[in-house]
């Protein structure tokens, strides 16, 4: 089976039965990648949000330099490095600057229902880039979901209509990613999995090494020993050795089922949020990441049970 995305993965034959090793490695990479919205929270507390979301990238390409050296992977080729760029646009650079910023006042748990809307995102960025026509009950599902995140986002903020700044930083790190997933899931298909990562990783290096020069001239960074933990972890496993264990999981599959695992990451990282931060989880923030993952999961599965 070919190593792909899990935001876009497309149903082409019939699919075995689901591996019950192939769902332990892709919960295990999600559990990894569910602590990255309450750690991110922590480390902004002492460190600027330009230096996490640059140097963590720094961290995570030194080692994807490694990574890729000792397993003698090929240089990509040709068009293949624009859509690279693409890749990381999306989730080098857009998605860990974009929530870097909006952490710094937004709790980590309404940042955790936000970001719940990517996977229906990436399926509807999947659909555009795959020219696909999904039924109507896709559209329905991911409408109803942007509807519910977006209700939920302003409401926590007084009242309907009234977005806080923190709130476009989230829909636009949605955004990010899930255009970063949708062009990632079909190039993974020509590079591999894991080795797309780590060439977004390398492109987009020299720009992130570039901000991480400016964020240290601006403000040295001085931290606690937990604020600088949760950065090492950002750098180390939220953006390299999650996807290890995630797209080995997809690699295993079936995929289909495998990337559906996925659904429960804002519901682990609104519980770190309240075991890690001891922030208050209201009722509203339930039913908010509830509606917004069902409709989610809905938007997922209609797309791949066509």
């Amino acid at each position: 089976m070919r190593d792909q995305s899990s935001a876009t993965a497309i149903v082409d034959a019939p699919v075995p039965a689901t591996s019950p090793s192939g769902l332990w490695w892709g919960l295990l990479g999600v559990t990894a990648f569910s602590f990255t919205v309450p750690l991110t929270r922590v480390a902004v507390g002492g460190l600027s949000p330009l230096f996490i979301g640059s140097a963590r990238a720094v961290v995570a390409a030194a080692l994807a330099v490694v990574a890729l050296a000792v397993t003698r992977q090929r240089l990509p080729r040709g068009a293949q490095w624009p859509r690279l760029a693409v890749v990381g646009g999306g989730v080098v650079v857009g998605f860990p600057l974009l929530t870097s910023y909006a952490l710094t006042s937004a709790p980590a748990s309404h940042g955790a229902v936000v970001i719940a809307m990517l996977p229906a995102a990436t399926a509807v960025l999947a659909v555009i880039r795959g020219h696909e026509r999904p039924p109507v009950g896709f559209w329905v599902a991911a409408g109803v979901g942007a509807f519910a995140a977006l209700a939920f986002a302003s409401a926590q903020w007084g009242g309907l209509g009234q977005l806080h700044w923190a709130d476009l930083l989230l829909f636009g790190a949605v955004a990010s990613a899930a255009v970063g997933y949708a062009e990632g899931g079909l190039i993974a298909r020509e590079l591999g999995a894991w080795q797309t990562v780590s060439w977004a990783l390398v492109l987009c290096s020299p720009l992130m090494v570039a901000l991480t020069v400016v964020s240290v001239a601006g403000q040295t960074p001085t931290g606690t020993p937990a604020q600088w933990t949760a950065f090492a972890y950002l750098g180390v496993v939220s953006m390299f050795l999650g996807f290890f264990a995630w797209y080995r999981g997809l690699a295993i599959g079936p995929m289909a089922q495998v990337s559906q695992v996925q659904l429960v990451q804002p519901v682990m990282s609104i519980a770190w949020a309240g075991l890690l931060l001891g922030e208050h989880i209201g009722w509203a923030t339930v039913v908010g990441g509830l509606v917004v993952i069902l409709c989610a999961g809905a938007a997922v599965r209609v797309r791949l049970g066509r």
